[in-house]
């Protein structure tokens, strides 16, 4: 069975971390970095194309051009391509980027799972043991390619488990970037996510938790975590309640990437969730969005440079007009948990709140 709600709580044990009065608006940038596929075919391990490896520098620029450091958690198949390497090794060597771990394990060695199971694609579905394996063959992959070791941790399609973390840690990550708040998978055999704020904390394994930035916009959106579950019921979708709750403004789940959302989503989400006190932001995308026809949200050019606009424009919205900044993750972990005095967690309290 996949991991529920109740499930990973006891697991992970959240010790929240409260942040500075006087902490700014922090954007951090973690790019999925992986081989093109068919979406919406069963998953094939012969689907190893890193084409759109070579299409990176065109965001990249972006965030060189206003001092952003992304970082590019990166899958078995790009960490063992010469050609994609060449790419993403010149940026990190010049600091321009961080290189991080992505696990998608129907394409990661060991293979003694089900070949093509949609269930075992989520790695934290695995049996405890083929999970370790297959993150530590990527973590050697990465290490001998890159030259460093990795320190941040992203599951591939979010399918982090209950033994993820010790994984983890005696594998020496930091920081994981898996959580997708207020948002179950448990339809399509994932975790369930929907108890979890967009808030970070620490783990009893000593890793530091950053969850993605999803959240709502609408003027109910104070009430969005206690309503929208009510929306995203089956009895409910087949009413398209939640496209007419959005379409009217009361409420809509928003998450931080420009795939599938317009500047003005992002720009919502932000006020929102500013206005109820989140200082913490964390904007995502598929490195296959960068290639025409790589992924679903990108099917031509013209899309694609509406994409990258959005991205654009996205960036000088937060930086300049809402008085932020930029933090690599790494940079992260290291103000949030300074190695001389980390700070106090906060009870495991308030897990319904923003």
């Amino acid at each position: 069975m996949a991991a529920g709600a109740a499930d990973l709580l006891g697991a992970l044990r959240p010790a929240f971390l409260p942040l500075p009065a006087d902490w700014p608006p922090t954007l951090t940038v973690v790019v999925d970095t992986e081989e093109e596929f068919d979406w919406h075919a069963p998953f094939d391990r012969a689907a190893t194309s890193v084409g759109n490896i070579a299409h990176q520098p065109l965001a990249q620029r972006i965030f060189d051009r206003f001092g952003i450091v992304p970082t590019y958690v990166v899958d078995y198949p790009v960490a063992t391509s010469d050609a994609a390497i060449a790419v993403l090794a010149r940026m990190a060597d010049d600091g321009r980027c961080e290189i991080g771990a992505h696990l998608h394990p129907w394409v990661t060695p060991p293979y003694r799972e089900e070949a093509g199971s949609a269930r075992n694609s989520f790695p934290g579905n695995l049996p405890p043991e083929l999970e370790r394996d297959k993150l530590a063959v990527l973590t050697g992959a990465i290490t001998g390619r890159f030259g460093v070791r990795p320190r941040v941790y992203k599951a591939g399609r979010y399918g982090i488990g209950p033994r993820t973390m010790d994984h983890l840690a005696a594998l020496d990550y930091r920081i994981d970037v898996s959580i997708v708040p207020h948002t179950d998978f448990s339809g399509v055999g994932g975790p369930d996510f929907s108890a979890f704020p967009a808030r970070p904390f620490q783990t009893p394994a000593a890793v530091l938790a950053c969850p993605l930035s999803v959240g709502f916009a609408g003027c109910l959106a104070s009430w969005g975590a206690s309503l929208y579950p009510a929306l995203a019921h089956p009895w409910a979708a087949a009413w398209r309640a939640g496209g007419i709750a959005a379409r009217l403004g009361l409420l809509q789940r928003l998450r931080l990437s420009p795939e599938g959302h317009s500047f003005g989503d992002l720009v919502a989400l932000t006020r929102a969730t500013l206005r109820r006190g989140q200082r913490l932001f964390m904007l995502t995308y598929h490195s296959s969005s960068l290639l025409p026809g790589g992924s679903p949200y990108v099917r031509d050019l013209d899309e694609r440079e509406a994409f990258l606009n959005t991205l654009d424009r996205y960036c000088e919205f937060f930086l300049r007009r809402c008085g932020g900044r930029a933090l690599s993750v790494a940079a992260l972990h290291r103000m949030l948990l300074p190695p001389a005095a980390a700070l106090r967690p906060a009870p495991a309290d308030g897990l319904h709140t923003a």
